[in-house]
């Protein structure tokens, strides 16, 4: 059963902006210029130093509190398992960046060493990310394709084709870096504010469909040609089914039972979860390549393996200027979603954990990340869900972890690495595209949307749309190019509506949704909720119009008319003047003509000057004039949801409130920010004819003003005059 509610009383006087400010001594406050934050911000001392010094280097702050006692088992067992995975994810990802696998040992290492010192995340898994991956091969096929001449770039002259394929990879990762850290010295980390959680999911669906397409060719075992570009999945799919009859039976085999194991273990069988003590793939993979070895597939069935994976690191190398310039427009959505994709990861965990990250030193992080990890040869690193889950689920509390798989990994690369020559790509694409089932699953979300949310929807279907079809360097702008229209449509035609008050309170709701309101006549309370700029402001005046039942602007310009012709047929006396009114002399009537003359007159204030008498318009006027009737005296547009107003809106709004004003209704506007007051004040919106005494704190003070002036009301309302809205006093 519901409590009954508690009544409250109130009892002050009715607010208007300019009486409460007089009151209760309003502050004018000093808003800071340009030149006063740049001071702020090139302040120097000791304190600020020493901040400055902690934020850049995050593990200053962290290791003084780190417990041995506590976390360091926990980083030792997820540093193991997850840099397994890393050593596997590195290879598999690898082939969708069209480079040698070894080269995402490099990736798994480099990118990781820097971040333990700068990161502020303790459990994301810095290295190879798919979609990023797929990103950076498309690059590399489209300047070094499989088929066909190579771009004309500087430094390519005596290198093999997959060592010009790595010095792309590694300068498209350098200037990815070079953006990322741009970013965060400026303070920029708010941009991934703009992808919004939709459009990433739009957009990794899309990308998980071209992962999938492009581990076909190793799944069943065939040669196909990397393809860029718009429409290169319809291309890579019309080769495979053409190609399909070529496949390797022995290929195709392994990575369908693979795909069958793994997925059944990882997802029928959660009992086998807590047995586990590192990923099912890992095993996967020992298992393998064991018999790969033992069965001799290279020479038996011509399966194509991972092969020669050399020992130790190759030496920094300097990225090339040239390849800058080809691929810049390609490095900023690198940047962007590598970032993207990072911070969200990190912030679910640091909600999870009950610590905080910072966006924009994350971006420097990564940014100098990838510069270090390109000078050696690796390629685009951000972070995997899967891989972070393994850190995360494993016991990591701190990016030890991430340092002890980078250990694993480092061991891996100039240790063990010749263990996993014998390992078909085959199995590779197998575990790619297990690891692809949660991005492909987010297409369930298209239902829930369409149910719920139209435009978010529109959003999701053209991020994925486009990024399928035109491919993923443009599928992020046009993404973006969705989430402005999405914006543009919820903002430019909003939800308007009319309050009522409900009665016996101080509330006010539109009078659509309840039965028990108060609507005086005569009095309209209009709501937009939405801030009023350019693109809406016609569709505010528009709406306030039709509410209104009547628009001011013509029925100024119709009075202005009816007066020009009384005061010519009073001249003439064809009109005179009697106890019953305005007498019409003539018998021979003439319809009043719709033509409106010069509007420019008809658009000014009426004019009652030389007329002995003052006109009701809303009564039958001679010479067959006919005037629109308004029968509203008092409009309140509430405000409240109005943040702000650009210049435009400024114009208009002024444009509309004079309009009602010189057709006499009077006009209050209710709730509004400071913020936005000051902007009108310092546009030079108020005149003789718009005052600041329009403006009160509230619904219920606009309300009460209007009472006040039009006891009328109370009479024709057949309402109480002592308590007629609410229980609280009228001052009188």
């Amino acid at each position: 059963m519901r409590r009954p509610a508690h009544p409250y009383s109130v009892n002050r006087p009715v607010y208007s902006e300019d009486s409460f400010s007089e009151e209760h001594q309003n502050i004018c406050r000093k808003h800071k210029t340009l030149q006063d934050h740049v001071k702020v911000y090139l302040r120097c001392d000791a304190t600020r130093v020493k901040r400055v010094a902690c934020s850049l280097l995050p593990i200053i702050q962290w290791v003084r509190l780190y417990n041995v006692k506590k976390w360091l088992v926990g980083d030792l067992v997820s540093g193991v398992s997850t840099g397994l995975v890393s050593v596997l994810q590195g290879l598999a990802y690898c082939l969708l960046a069209s480079l040698p696998p070894w080269y995402g040992l490099y990736t798994a290492f480099f990118p990781v060493i820097i971040y333990f010192f700068l990161g502020t995340s303790r459990h994301i898994s810095v290295g190879a990310f798919p979609v990023l991956s797929l990103m950076v091969g498309s690059v590399v096929t489209r300047l070094v394709p499989d088929e066909g001449p190579i771009a004309n770039i500087t430094g390519f002259e005596g290198l093999t084709k997959d060592e010009q394929r790595v010095m792309v990879a590694a300068s498209v990762t350098f200037l990815m870096g070079i953006i990322q850290l741009a970013f965060g010295l400026v303070q920029a980390g708010f941009i991934v504010t703009y992808l919004s959680d939709v459009l990433i999911s739009g957009y990794t669906t899309a990308a998980a469909i071209h992962i999938l397409v492009s581990q076909l060719k190793f799944v069943l075992g065939l040669n196909i040609k990397n393809y860029t570009g718009p429409l290169a999945l319809i291309y890579t799919l019309e080769e495979i089914f053409a190609q399909i009859e070529n496949s390797n039976i022995a290929s195709l085999v392994m990575s369908a039972i693979i795909i069958v194991v793994v997925f059944i273990v990882k997802e029928l069988n959660e009992r086998f979860k807590a047995k586990l003590p590192v990923p099912l793939p890992i095993e996967v993979t020992v298992i393998a390549c064991g018999v790969s070895y033992a069965c001799k597939f290279v020479e038996k069935y011509d399966v194509d393996v991972v092969g020669k994976i050399p020992v130790g690191y190759e030496p920094p190398m300097a990225p090339s200027v040239e390849i800058f310039k080809l691929t810049v427009m390609d490095a900023f959505p690198m940047a962007i979603v590598a970032f993207a994709v990072a911070y969200s990861v990190a912030k679910v965990y640091a909600i999870k954990h009950e610590y905080t990250i910072d966006g924009n030193q994350e971006l420097i992080a990564f940014g100098v990340s990838n510069i270090f990890g390109a000078t050696f040869r690796s390629f685009a690193a951000s972070t995997a869900l899967s891989r972070t889950a393994v850190q995360e689920s494993t016991g990591g509390k701190t990016q030890v972890a991430g340092l002890l798989s980078a250990i694993i990994v480092m061991i891996v690369t100039i240790s063990i690495g010749f263990l996993l020559e014998p390992l078909p790509k085959a199995v590779l694409g197998a575990i790619v595209i297990i690891n692809l089932k949660g991005m492909l699953m987010q297409m369930r979300v298209v239902g829930f949307l369409w149910k719920k949310d139209r435009p978010d929807c529109m959003v999701w279907l053209m991020t994925f749309g486009g990024s399928l079809l035109l491919g993923m360097d443009l599928g992020i702008p046009v993404g973006l190019a969705a989430e402005l229209l999405a914006l543009v449509f919820r903002t430019q035609f909003p939800r308007c509506s009319l309050l009522a008050n409900i009665s016996g309170t101080d509330i006010y709701r539109d009078c659509k949704d309840y039965r028990n309101i108060f609507a005086p006549s005569g009095v309209k309370i209009f709501r937009i909720s939405t801030p009023i700029y350019f693109a809406n402001v016609e569709f505010f005046r528009n709406k306030l119009n039709e509410y209104l039942g009547f628009n001011p602007l013509r029925v100024l310009r119709k009075r202005n008319k009816a007066l020009q012709k009384i005061k010519k047929l009073l001249k003439s006396g064809e009109l005179q003047i009697t106890e019953k009114g305005l007498l019409y002399m003539t018998s021979n009537s003439n319809e009043d003509s719709d033509d409106e003359g010069n509007t420019e007159d008809l658009d000014q204030p009426s004019d009652y000057k030389d007329l002995p008498l003052q006109v009701n318009w809303n009564a039958e006027l001679p010479a067959n004039m006919r005037v629109p009737k308004v029968d509203v005296h008092s409009v309140i547009l509430d405000f409240a949801a109005v943040s702000f107003l650009d210049i435009s809106a400024i114009k208009g709004l002024k444009s509309a409130l004079k309009e009602l004003i010189r057709v006499e209704v009077d006009v209050y506007i209710v709730a509004c920010d400071r913020y936005v007051l000051e902007k009108l004040h310092s546009c030079s919106f108020f005149d003789d004819e718009i005052k600041t005494s329009m403006f009160f704190l509230s619904l219920h003070d606009a309300m009460l003003h209007v009472m006040e002036n039009h006891p009328i009301i109370l009479e024709t309302e057949n309402v109480n005059n002592k308590c007629f809205i609410t229980n609280l006093c009228l001052f009188l």
